[in-house]
């Protein structure tokens, strides 16, 4: 297989309400308000998004998008934002992660900001997503790990035509440590 360096991945991805791009310099204080704004249900699952649990400042969320930046480059993970068609509102952060180029297979992982949520835009970004690692990737299969208890994230999973193919109990530990059951969902070529 040739270098995933050498790939053509997208930068940006168009779907009928959003615009999903890779995060970039600048891109910080949007991240950061749609990361406070939905930190009470980000941190309902800490052993999923442990990255939650600590309040993030605007040079963090800033430092994140630059690194996301370098990251997509480098092929090691490839992290968009979607924003709202009309208003260019920030409206979720998603990505397929920890790529095993040799297979190849990715992990699909989403959030949706707290005023945007039962809205369907995670399914219609993450829809996205799996078609470009389908058809552009040639991707054998993508994943999502989830709480078992993340309802919310489950019905994307179940809206997209994945499978459970899986519960794996005592799977997870929360930083409090309590130990808690995970899920993985996946949809095969």
């Amino acid at each position: 297989m040739a270098s995933p360096l050498l790939q053509h991945i997208p930068a940006f991805i168009e779907t009928e309400r959003l615009l999903l791009r890779v995060p970039r310099a600048g891109d910080g204080a949007d991240v950061h308000a749609a990361v406070l704004e939905t930190l009470p249900s980000l941190r309902a699952f800490p052993a999923s998004l442990p990255w939650a649990m600590f309040e993030p400042s605007v040079a963090a969320s800033e430092t994140w998008c630059i690194e996301s930046a370098a990251a997509f480059l480098l092929r090691k993970d490839l992290p968009y934002l979607a924003f709202d068609n009309k208003t260019g509102d920030l409206v979720a952060a998603l990505g397929l992660h920890r790529p095993d180029w040799r297979i190849p297979r990715l992990e699909l992982g989403y959030w949706c900001r707290a005023s945007r949520h039962g809205q369907g835009y995670v399914t219609e970004a993450a829809r996205a997503l799996l078609w470009m690692a389908f058809d552009t990737l040639a991707a054998r299969r993508v994943e999502v790990h989830c709480d078992a208890d993340n309802l919310a994230s489950r019905r994307v999973c179940e809206r997209l035509g994945m499978t459970l193919e899986g519960i794996l109990r005592n799977q997870r530990v929360t930083p409090a440590g309590v130990v808690g059951d995970g899920c993985i969902y996946a949809i095969i070529r």
